[in-house]
């Protein structure tokens, strides 16, 4: 690993900006140990977004193809997503990637094979194709009736709330993607405020809550909204498993400091005892 990548991205829960000195006791090894949990952290988290990436695959692909037909020309036609002044120009250049993607790509075997023995990409064909991101944009411009349609598949959320999960979402698999420090993590956007903000009385600074919005709680949160009861009793188990071990093993940080830095509460791990 390069110096900045292990030193200035995980020295900072031992090192004081003020004195210039890294604290009493502190060793390479601790931010070598720091860096692990990460590494960790981010496997963990990509796989669970993963999970929930191809279940909104599926969905986009099933009612989009189930509205309009299998034909290409149909997921390139304006007037089939929420047409409004608004979306015009963000719906055509969805369009523009969905063509090229549709005509042009010859990454993917199983597009060109469409292509040339159909001629005629269907949906559930070229939606592999397209990143996260794009999956978020295309969820965000489809009809309202759609997009109501597949947010009835998440028992907890509405198709706006929805919009806001992914967008959070996106940034935090980016981040897992390219490798970059996860734990200290904060996204642009929030996630919606929910009942295991209340329930859970988190803290609030005013109106808005000082935790689980942007961090990597929210990432919790968003996983109790949108994952199943399996996934997500497999993910806290994994989270809580990890968290433990690298508390174990370290003693230059309490675990209070620790769990403050993700944002999370000292119960968080009761998350799955309110109902919702």
């Amino acid at each position: 690993m390069s110096y900045f990548s292990l030193i200035d991205g995980y020295k900072n829960l031992f090192y004081n900006p003020m004195t210039r000195r890294y604290k009493p006791g502190t060793t390479f090894e601790d931010i070598v140990a720091l860096y692990e949990f990460d590494e960790k952290l981010r496997a963990l988290v990509f796989k669970y977004l993963c999970h929930f990436e191809q279940k909104m695959r599926s969905l986009i692909s099933y009612y989009f193809c189930d509205t309009y037909s299998e034909k290409q020309e149909d997921y390139l036609d304006i007037t089939h997503y929420n047409d409004t002044q608004n979306n015009k120009q963000s719906i055509l250049r969805l369009i523009a990637i969905l063509e090229r993607e549709a005509k042009k790509n010859s990454d993917h075997v199983y597009v060109v094979y469409q292509r040339k023995k159909y001629g005629n990409v269907p949906l559930w064909v070229i939606i592999n194709t397209l990143t996260f991101g794009q999956i978020s944009k295309m969820y965000s411009l489809l009809t309202i009736s759609m997009k109501a349609k597949i947010s009835m598949h998440f028992r907890y959320v509405n198709e706006k709330e929805l919009i806001q999960y992914m967008k959070v979402l996106t940034l935090y698999r980016n981040v897992c993607a390219h490798n970059e420090r996860l734990f200290s993590y904060k996204s642009r956007f929030d996630i919606p405020n929910t009942e295991i903000h209340k329930k859970m009385k988190l803290p609030q600074k005013g109106t808005q809550y000082t935790c689980g919005k942007n961090d990597l709680f929210s990432v919790v949160i968003a996983f109790r909204m949108l994952l199943s009861i399996e996934d997500f009793s497999q993910y806290k188990k994994s989270f809580n498993l990890i968290i433990k071990q690298y508390i174990k093993n370290t003693e230059n940080i309490s675990q209070k400091t620790f769990l403050q830095t993700m944002g999370l509460p000292e119960n968080w791990n009761h998350i799955s005892k309110y109902k919702l």
